[in-house]
């Protein structure tokens, strides 16, 4: 199961990244030094967060999608004294227009977050828009995890 968490450099910095990768690619026919430009903008504009779960082997890994494709991430071991619990994520991004005016950009949802034994967080697994649904999808995921909510 894939879950996509956030984009890395928020709301903002993945249009500022989009945008470059099209000028450059537009570019490209002038200049060879608009890759760069492209590459930039590719990585600043598609690179993600996400998570993993097999639930056959009950194992989890955080990823960081470079490029939108490449992934980086470890997987992780479920243990049975683990939990998983519901958070409520708020998330501020902010920015500047040119005439020196703040904008903010708030993202609120729910998270589905794994835990240790002790009760400390180790990695976000799901991102949901509800607190029905991370109910739901809480239920279903320790029962196939067949560890405990918290």
């Amino acid at each position: 199961m894939k879950n996509k968490l956030d984009k890395s450099f928020g709301p903002v910095g993945s249009f500022a990244g989009i945008i470059v990768f099209f000028a450059g690619i537009g570019s490209l026919y002038f200049s060879w030094f608009s890759l760069i430009l492209v590459l930039i903008g590719a990585f600043m504009g598609f690179t993600y967060s996400s998570t993993e779960i097999d639930f056959e082997r009950k194992r989890v890994r955080f990823l960081n999608n470079l490029f939108g494709i490449i992934k980086v991430g470890v997987w992780m071991n479920v243990k049975p004294d683990m939990k998983i619990g519901i958070t409520k994520s708020r998330k501020i991004w902010k920015t500047y227009s040119r005439g020196n005016r703040e904008l903010d950009i708030t993202n609120e949802d729910y998270r589905l977050v794994l835990y240790n034994s002790s009760g400390k967080k180790i990695m976000p697994i799901k991102k949901v828009d509800n607190l029905n649904s991370a109910k739901m999808d809480l239920e279903t995921i320790c029962r196939q995890l067949e560890i405990k909510s918290k």
